[in-house]
């Protein structure tokens, strides 16, 4: 594999280009939709909401393409309307590729032996069924639950993001526990930083990558320490609370190292309080693309991320 097939070094060449590190999640829902996508119908089929689903995302995409370097879409959003879903879900990933986009398909995928390599075979690389670049995987079946995610994404130039520590309120219920004087997200953390060393790209970042929340600042700057191989993949920016200010200790000193995730905050900016009075319903894309800018400048004034903006 060529270093300029190997996904840490395509996500960081991404992240350059742009000169920030946004990351938009898409996560349609009906109700959140802009009117002029809901106002043709009263109750929609399945089949309605995922026309709706892949014509709403395709319109993000259009906005964001020449903005940010990738996307991610959560396909729980796109399972909830059946097979036409999914096929929506699989016309979004090939979009997004299509303009440039690196996605990231967020599924929180696992399991075991045979079961295992046939989602990393489904999901991963521009050649599979998927198209994906890269897939959220849960790392709590242990080692050899992830080793064959590992193995396909090197094989075809992927990227994996383990769940280290979540943003949700309950994630510490157990990621929170002391095993062996070490909290388990901290056990993960050295294994996925493990995976991640026997894994590295030129840009001195491995493949597998991981999942850390912006909700918890101190315990992401504890994560970067210990973690110095680990591309971040940080969720909680907006809806969920989190600040640009609350990312900072994500990033290397470079300013690279992570891609903060705003989903609700941009691609339903129309309804946020600070946008409804600039941007009317069928404005909805003007405000998707102020609510990017938004974002990519906050994070260049309070992040080392700024330096990628200074260096492009």
């Amino acid at each position: 594999m060529s270093a300029a097939s190997h996904f840490a070094d395509r996500l960081g060449e991404a992240v350059c280009r742009r000169g920030n590190p946004v990351l938009v999640g898409l996560d349609p829902r009906w109700d959140c939709l802009p009117l002029s996508f809901r106002q043709r119908h009263g109750t929609p089929s399945h089949m309605e909401i995922a026309a709706a689903y892949r014509a709403f995302c395709e319109g993000v995409i259009d906005v964001v393409a020449p903005l940010v370097p990738c996307v991610k879409p959560q396909a729980a959003f796109f399972e909830d309307s059946g097979p036409e879903g999914m096929r929506a879900l699989a016309y979004v990933i090939a979009y997004a590729r299509q303009r440039g986009l690196l996605v990231i398909l967020d599924g929180k995928r696992n399991d075991i032996g045979s079961t295992a390599a046939a989602y990393a075979s489904a999901y991963l690389g521009a050649d599979s069924p998927w198209g994906a670049d890269a897939l959220t995987v849960s790392p709590y079946l242990g080692d050899d639950s992830l080793s064959p995610f590992v193995s396909v994404a090197q094989e075809r130039g992927a990227g994996v993001f383990v769940l280290v520590k979540t943003s949700n309120p309950g994630g510490g219920l157990f990621q929170d526990l002391d095993v062996g004087g070490l909290t388990l997200y901290r056990r993960v953390a050295a294994f996925v930083e493990q995976l991640a060393g026997s894994t590295l790209g030129t840009c001195g970042y491995g493949a597998v990558g991981a999942v850390a929340g912006a909700t918890y600042p101190a315990q992401l700057s504890e994560l970067r320490a210990a973690m110095p191989h680990t591309w971040f993949l940080v969720p909680g920016v907006g809806a969920q609370g989190a600040t640009a200010r609350d990312v900072a200790g994500a990033f290397d000193p470079a300013g690279l190292g992570a891609v903060v995730n705003s989903s609700r905050g941009i691609i339903f900016a129309h309804s946020r309080k600070e946008f409804k009075d600039r941007f009317s319903d069928r404005d909805w894309q003007r405000a998707v693309e102020a609510a990017t800018h938004q974002l990519i400048e906050e994070l260049r004034g309070e992040t080392p991320a700024g330096r990628l903006h200074a260096a492009s």
